[in-house]
């Protein structure tokens, strides 16, 4: 199990790094006015979606539904545990989300600013926040 929650944990990192990083990409990608620029964001989002942060996604999740395979009456009795995946799930939908951008931004539709992005940039922060606080504290 030690071994497991190991690589959940670097699978987590890894995921948490791509979704931080991809939306940055996006700001920078918005701004750009060069066509060189703007190509080059386009290798870098894809490399990042495709490359690290869907197989991190892929593996954050099957690492730790058999995490919870070791205790699942204690899991599906824990309050903590039913937020935790409220979050895990909303972070999925934000992962989507950033594939979706990222189409747009390759088939030069983006139609939003820089300044959307510094602001879509924040939703993992805050939900990183919340599921450390329900993993350690464990309030209810």
């Amino acid at each position: 199990m030690l071994w497991v929650k190991a690589f959940h944990i670097v699978a987590v990192v890894c995921w948490f790094a791509a979704l931080f990083y991809l939306p940055r990409l996006f700001v920078y990608h918005a701004d750009a006015k060069d066509r060189e620029s703007i190509e080059r964001f386009k290798i870098m989002e894809r490399k990042l979606y495709r490359g690290i942060m869907t197989p991190s996604a892929i593996a954050t999740v099957v690492l730790g539904f058999w995490l919870v395979s070791y205790g699942t009456d204690y899991y599906f009795s824990s309050g903590w545990f039913h937020a935790k995946m409220l979050l895990v799930a909303m972070l999925l939908g934000y992962h989507h989300a950033c594939g979706r951008l990222l189409k747009k931004f390759a088939n030069d539709e983006n139609t939003r600013s820089h300044v959307f992005y510094r602001w879509f940039n924040e939703f993992p922060v805050l939900v990183l926040i919340g599921v450390c606080i329900l993993v350690v504290v464990r309030p209810f």
